[in-house]
């Protein structure tokens, strides 16, 4: 048992092998863009603020910064508008779509920029992030997205790290076999591509009934035969099946060997606790040398990682039944549906 366990544990290598990072660089090259950045922002009082002053700080300009205010009910407009920065309502949500995709293919179509870029509001740019971004946007082409680097101020924030583990392994783009894959799928909080193929792949009103839009797009970009990019930012339906695999075989492993330790401590095993004890600590380093790159999880929730564990399960299982059309969920005061479809 103990030698599948540790060929579980060695797929973690495999699925998050590599992350790499945008250059956030002073590029002197890039002063004047035609980037047009759009945010759609729904109750986002609390952090929007951060973001735009980050955008006011970087040393390269954008054309134009668009807050899609998606019929907030606190300042999100007002904190906007402080910032000297463009306001656009959203219209009444249309049957059929969901808030954020209606939000940025409102915004897209009066955006003037010959790039386009979309920002989650709870995120925010190093001063020169946008000209990494840009710069590796020229060089790539397509639609590249950045997934965040997590930085939490609550402990129980913290309960989400399996969640960013898969989110980043399922898209297949940092795994020891990137290369032989296509990638299949983006990162929501922030996507860039050319205005022109925006449009011609139909944009967000290709996935305007997609919780995870970023996906649809991926796909969509994809289908049109334009490069999708993945990065890091510091500084379950598009997984494949070869990738899922590996993702579920590595969790039952975390999963089996603190259940083999704990039946050892209370000396129900048939094997040394010591050695469960060394598996343990395998997945535990593994979890830290995982975390470290994506967010600011600490020691103790690699440690303890089991309560993450059992969090990510617990959710899993819950959407599972919503996939199935089996409740709602709530997202800002608004029902998502379940679907089965």
């Amino acid at each position: 048992m103990y030698w599948i366990l540790l060929i579980f544990w060695a797929f973690g290598f495999m699925v998050l092998w590599k992350i790499p990072l945008i250059r956030f660089m002073d590029i002197s090259g890039i002063s004047d863009t035609s980037v047009s950045i759009i945010i759609p922002a729904r109750n986002e009082e609390r952090n929007l603020g951060r973001l735009l002053a980050s955008l006011a700080s970087q040393t390269c300009r954008p054309k134009e910064i668009t807050v899609m205010d998606d019929h907030s009910t606190d300042r999100t407009a007002a904190i906007a508008l402080s910032y000297g920065v463009r306001v656009m309502y959203s219209n009444p949500l249309p049957k059929g779509w969901l808030g954020k995709p209606w939000a940025c293919w409102q915004a897209a179509k009066e955006a003037s920029g010959d790039i386009l870029m979309f920002l989650d509001a709870d995120t925010f740019l190093e001063p020169h992030g946008l000209a990494g971004i840009l710069n590796e946007h020229e060089r790539v082409g397509g639609l590249l997205s950045v997934q965040p680097y997590h930085e939490m101020k609550r402990a129980y924030e913290k309960l989400a790290a399996f969640f960013n583990i898969i989110t980043m392994a399922g898209t297949g783009s940092f795994s020891l076999f990137a290369a032989k894959f296509a990638v299949r799928g983006a990162f929501g909080p922030c996507l860039i591509c050319r205005r022109e193929d925006y449009f011609a792949t139909g944009g967000h009103s290709r996935v305007r009934h997609q919780v995870l839009e970023s996906m649809g797009l991926a796909g969509a970009f994809r289908d049109a035969r334009h490069p999708v990019s993945c990065y890091g930012g510091k500084g379950a339906n598009a997984i494949s099946i070869f990738m899922l695999a590996l993702l579920v075989a590595w969790v039952t492993g975390g999963v089996s060997v603190t259940r083999h330790l704990i039946q050892s401590a209370f000396g129900l095993g048939d094997v040394s606790i010591i050695l469960w004890i060394c598996l343990y600590l395998g997945f535990s380093g593994q979890i830290y040398w995982m975390l470290r790159r994506i967010g600011n999880f600490g020691i103790l929730t690699c440690i303890f990682y089991p309560l993450p564990l059992i969090f990510f399960v617990l959710v899993f299982f819950r959407s599972l039944l919503v996939r199935m059309g089996i409740g709602d969920v709530f997202w800002k005061g608004r029902r998502v549906k379940g679907s089965s479809e």
